[in-house]
């Protein structure tokens, strides 16, 4: 078994304190997926988790190898100050996976966030959509009754101005009738000669019999008041 030495502290060292500068940056790439993500997570935002993870692994690795160089190394003079930078590197290690953790559920929540008010939109949208449609077919619903309340509305009339016409159509022939009797009697009239000359003489016999009748009346009238 090979001895450790002090280089190869170093060396594990050196490469814990690039995992951890690594994985600050990445930090920086990973929040801003927080503040505006999308519906699901692009392709950019998975590589980025992927890559915490393998770092933090690597970390985990990196600091479990500095501790079991630093129980080979118990005789040396630097012991207490290689714990003191392993507890360091450990509570970082520490620090940056609850960090991870926090990020992570941020991002989550904000994402729930965005799918909850996206999912409202659309419902939104959705129920305006149905209004408009309905909205649309109240207003074809009422125009088709105005419709048939003016066809309606024009049968009654048309009903009405036939039975007009019929009714006119029926006086104009009771006037032809009685203008064809007229002409008839005047014919008939005309065809009889003397006929009016007898009715005249009819009337004036008729007029003085009604004069004979009413001095008659009067002078026996009067013969009953001298008599009293």
């Amino acid at each position: 078994m090979a001895v450790p030495t002090s280089s190869s502290w170093a060396q594990l060292r050196q490469q814990a304190r690039s995992l951890e500068s690594q994985t600050e940056n990445l930090f920086h790439s990973y929040s801003s997926f927080a503040s505006n993500p999308p519906v699901k997570p692009t392709d950019e935002e998975q590589s980025t988790e992927r890559k915490l993870q393998e770092i933090l692994a690597k970390r985990d690795a990196s600091v479990g190898a500095l501790s079991r160089l630093l129980d080979s190394e118990a005789a040396l003079t630097s012991s207490a100050t290689k714990l003191q930078n392993l507890s360091l590197h450990r509570n970082t290690l520490a620090d940056h996976r609850r960090e991870f953790a926090r990020l992570r559920g941020t991002i989550s929540d904000a994402r729930a966030r965005v799918n909850l008010l996206s999912s409202v939109r659309d419902d939104i949208s959705a129920f305006r959509s149905a209004a408009r449609l309905e909205e649309g077919r109240s207003e074809g619903d009422y125009m088709l009754d105005e419709r048939e309340r003016l066809d309606h509305s024009h049968s009654v009339a048309d009903t009405v101005l036939s039975q007009a016409y019929a009714v006119n159509e029926d006086f104009m022939g009771q006037r032809q009738m009685l203008q064809s009797i007229n002409r008839r009697i005047k014919h008939s009239a005309s065809q009889v000669p003397g006929i009016n000359a007898i009715v005249a003489k009819i009337n004036t016999r008729k007029k003085r019999d009604s004069v004979i009748l009413a001095g008659l009346v009067a002078t026996c009238f009067l013969m009953v008041l001298w008599f009293r």
